[in-house]
């Protein structure tokens, strides 16, 4: 019997969106074409992790609640794992040399290491890894 996977899509509003466009492509994320068109952007981050980078007139065609304001507002905490602490500083290192600026100061335990960024529509990403030998304990 085949295992279900279940997946996530991550709606963003983006004020200019060949720009968002451009900054995940600089982070080594694909699109799914079919679902893209001048209004919408699906970067693909993987099989089961899809985000929806919408135009803000089309994200507001989705809620009758005000877009946040990111520069005085955190709507959310974004938050991917990472393979070892090198990807995560390369992922962060790319974006942050692609117009994302940083968010908060790395966080180092040892056997877990995080460092987060915005991206240029102010949305806060952390990119996050932990030792699988203190994941099982």
């Amino acid at each position: 019997m085949a295992t279900y996977q279940q997946m996530i899509f991550l709606n963003l509003p983006v004020k200019d969106l060949e720009a968002s466009r451009s900054f995940f492509v600089k982070l080594g994320y694909g699109f799914n074409e079919q679902f893209s068109d001048e209004k919408t952007a699906s970067v693909v981050v993987s099989e089961t992790i899809v985000v929806m980078l919408l135009s803000e007139p089309r994200f507001k065609e989705f809620t009758t609640k005000q877009i946040a304001d990111t520069s005085t507002h955190t709507e959310a905490l974004i938050a991917l794992s990472a393979e070892s602490r090198e990807k995560v500083d390369e992922l962060c290192d790319a974006a942050l040399a692609s117009g994302g600026s940083p968010a908060n100061e790395p966080q180092d335990h040892g056997f877990m290491y995080g460092r987060s960024f915005q991206d240029p529509d102010g949305h806060i990403w952390e990119i996050v890894w932990m030792d699988p030998a203190a994941v099982q304990g």
